[in-house]
C-alpha cells in the first residue's frame, strides 16, 4: 500500500512539474519579425495610402501600435538587415554593402545575433524568405550542390528556407537548410559574378527569350535569363531547381505557415522576409490586375495576402494572442528599380514615401523612415506612437522581453527600447542614426546630413540621394518633407547634431 502511494505521489508530482514547466513554455510569447522588402511608408493603407488597400496590414496595425518615427539603420537591404539581427551598426565595417548572390557571410559565426537569444533561452529558430546576408565564409565559395557552409544555423538558426540574395540576382533557387531544393544532381548549378558562361542565353543578347519581363535600360538586370526574366549575374545549371517568380510569396508564405503549425505548442521566434515588393515584380495570376497599379502594386496585395495567412495560421493554432509580430520594412520604396513593369506610368496619385522626400538609396526621410507595426494582442494596447525608434534596438529590446543576458561586446549599439515598442514610452531613443552612403542623424524634431562628394541624384531610380558638398539641416517638425535647408540660419543646431553624430563615429 506505501509502495503504492508512493508511486502515486511519484507520478502526480512528475505530472505537475510536467504541467508547469508546459505552462512556463507557454506564457513565452512567440516572436515573428515580418520584414517586407523596399516597402515605402506610403504604400500601406493604415499609413494613409488612398489608392492601396491593405487590409490584413491594417488589421494586424488595429490591434498594435502603429509607429510614425520608425527608422532601418540602412536605405539598403544588406546592411539593413545586417544592423536588424546584430544590434551593431552597418556603417561601422566597410564590407556590409548590397551583396551579390555569391557574397560570403556579412555576419560572422562569431557574431552574436537576435535569433541566437531566443536559442539561449529554449525558443525554436527560423528564417524564411529573403536572405540577401550571405553564405559561406567568403565570396564564390559556396558549393551550390552540397551543404553549403557557413549558414543560417550559424547564427542560431534552427530552421532555414531562403532565397541567397534577392529575386533579381542568381542563384534564382531556395536553399532549405543549407541545401538547395530540388536539385538534380546531374545538373550541377555554377554561379558567377565575373564573367557569363559559354552558350547560356543572356538578356541582353537574347531579348526574345524574356518573356515576362524586361529590363529597364542600364540597370543591369540583363544577364542571366531565369523563368523568362534576366537577372543580375550569371548561372549555369539547377534547372530543376530554379523558382518560378509568380509563386514566390506562396513559397514564403507555405513555410512560414507550416513552421507556426509545427511549433505551435513551443515557444518559437521566426524571421519572415518578403519579396514583396522587390524587383523583379511578377506576382501571380490572383494578385494580377487587382490594383490597378501595375505589378508594384499587385505586388503590394500580394504582401498584404502574406500578413493574412499569416496572421490566420496564428489565430488557428490558438497562439495569437501570444504572440509579438513586429511588421517593417528593410528600407524605403523604389518605383523602377530596373525593369519595364509600368511601375512608374501606373503610379496615378500613389506616393510610396508618404509625405516624406527620396526613397530607397537616399539619405532623405524616405530612405529609412519605415512602416513599423508591433502587434502583441495579450500585452500591447493598440495606438498610434510617435516614438522614435530604429531596428537596430531590437536586438537589446528582444532580449529584455525574454529576460536574456546580452553577450559581452554584443550589440554595441543596440538600445534597450522595449518600452517603446510596446508602446508605454512615446518619446523612445534620444536620435536615430542613418546610413545610406553618408551618415545622418536625427532627433526626430532636427535632422543633420553629412557633406559629401557623391552624387545627388540617381537617374535610373529617379531618387534624390539626399548628398551635397554643403551642410544639411532639415527641421522635420515643420518641413518633414525636408524641402528647406536651414542649416545657415541653425548653425547651433548644426553644431549640436554634429557632435552627437562625432560621438557615435569615435565609439
Amino acid at each position: 500500500m506505501s509502495v503504492s502511494i508512493g508511486t502515486s505521489l511519484l507520478t502526480v508530482c512528475a505530472a505537475s512539474a510536467k504541467q508547469k514547466t508546459t505552462n512556463e513554455s507557454q506564457q513565452k510569447p512567440n516572436v515573428i519579425f515580418l520584414i517586407a522588402d523596399d516597402i515605402g511608408y506610403g504604400d500601406l493603407s493604415c499609413y494613409g495610402a488612398k489608392t492601396i488597400h491593405t487590409p490584413n496590414v491594417d488589421r494586424l496595425a488595429d490591434s498594435g501600435v502603429r509607429f510614425t518615427d520608425a527608422h532601418a539603420v540602412a536605405a539598403t537591404s544588406t546592411p539593413s538587415r545586417y544592423s536588424l539581427f546584430t544590434g551593431h551598426y552597418a556603417w561601422r565595417r566597410n564590407d556590409t554593402g548590397v551583396a551579390d548572390g555569391d557574397a560570403g557571410m556579412v555576419i560572422r559565426p562569431e557574431q552574436p545575433t537576435v535569433p541566437d537569444l531566443f536559442k539561449a533561452q529554449g525558443y525554436t529558430t527560423g528564417a524564411i524568405g529573403k536572405w540577401h546576408l550571405g553564405l559561406a565564409d567568403r565570396q564564390g565559395a559556396q558549393d551550390w550542390n552540397n551543404f553549403i557552409t557557413p549558414g543560417p544555423a550559424d547564427l542560431g538558426f534552427d530552421y532555414s528556407y531562403i532565397m541567397a540574395a534577392t529575386g533579381d540576382r542568381v542563384p534564382c533557387v531556395w536553399v532549405e537548410n543549407q541545401r538547395v531544393v530540388n536539385l538534380d544532381p546531374n545538373d550541377p548549378i555554377e554561379v558567377s559574378y565575373s564573367k557569363p558562361f559559354e552558350g547560356e542565353p543572356l538578356g541582353k543578347t537574347h531579348p526574345e527569350l524574356l518573356t515576362k519581363l524586361k529590363p529597364s535600360p542600364n540597370h543591369g538586370h540583363d544577364m542571366a535569363i531565369v523563368n523568362g526574366i534576366s537577372r543580375i549575374g550569371y548561372m549555369k545549371g539547377g534547372k530543376q531547381a530554379l523558382w518560378e517568380d509568380e509563386n514566390i510569396a506562396d513559397s514564403i508564405t507555405m513555410k512560414a505557415v507550416q513552421f507556426i503549425d509545427t511549433h505551435k505548442t513551443e515557444p518559437f521566434f521566426l524571421y519572415v522576409g518578403t519579396n514583396d515588393a522587390h524587383v523583379p515584380r511578377w506576382p501571380h495570376e490572383r494578385f494580377v490586375g487587382k490594383s490597378g497599379m501595375g505589378p508594384r502594386g499587385d505586388a503590394l496585395l500580394q504582401f498584404d495576402w502574406t500578413v493574412g495567412q499569416i496572421l490566420d495560421a496564428l489565430e488557428e493554432a490558438g497562439i495569437a494572442d501570444n504572440t509579438l509580430i513586429v511588421l517593417s520594412s528593410d528600407n524605403g520604396p523604389v518605383v523602377d528599380d530596373g525593369y519595364a513593369d509600368q511601375a512608374v506610368e501606373l503610379l496615378g496619385d500613389h506616393t510610396p514615401w508618404g509625405p516624406f522626400r527620396g526613397g530607397k538609396y537616399s539619405n532623405y526621410e524616405a530612405g529609412t523612415r519605415v512602416p513599423l507595426i508591433v502587434s502583441w494582442p495579450e500585452k500591447v494596447s493598440p495606438k498610434v506612437s510617435p516614438a522614435l525608434v530604429s531596428h537596430v534596438d531590437l536586438y537589446a529590446s528582444m532580449a529584455d522581453l525574454i529576460r536574456q543576458e546580452i553577450p559581452a561586446n554584443a550589440a554595441p549599439d543596440s538600445q534597450n527600447q522595449l518600452t517603446a515598442f510596446l508602446g508605454e514610452d512615446e518619446k523612445g531613443r534620444d536620435y536615430v542614426i542613418e546610413f545610406a552612403g553618408a551618415l545622418s542623424i536625427s532627433d526626430g524634431d532636427w535632422k543633420y546630413i553629412t557633406p559629401n562628394n557623391k552624387n545627388a541624384y540617381n537617374a535610373l531610380t529617379n531618387t534624390e540621394l539626399g548628398n551635397s558638398k554643403e551642410e544639411q539641416l532639415y527641421h522635420l517638425a515643420s518641413d518633414p518633407g525636408e524641402k528647406s535647408n536651414v542649416a545657415e540660419k541653425y548653425p547651433d543646431q548644426v553644431a549640436r547634431l554634429k557632435k552627437m553624430l562625432e560621438k557615435e563615429r569615435n565609439k
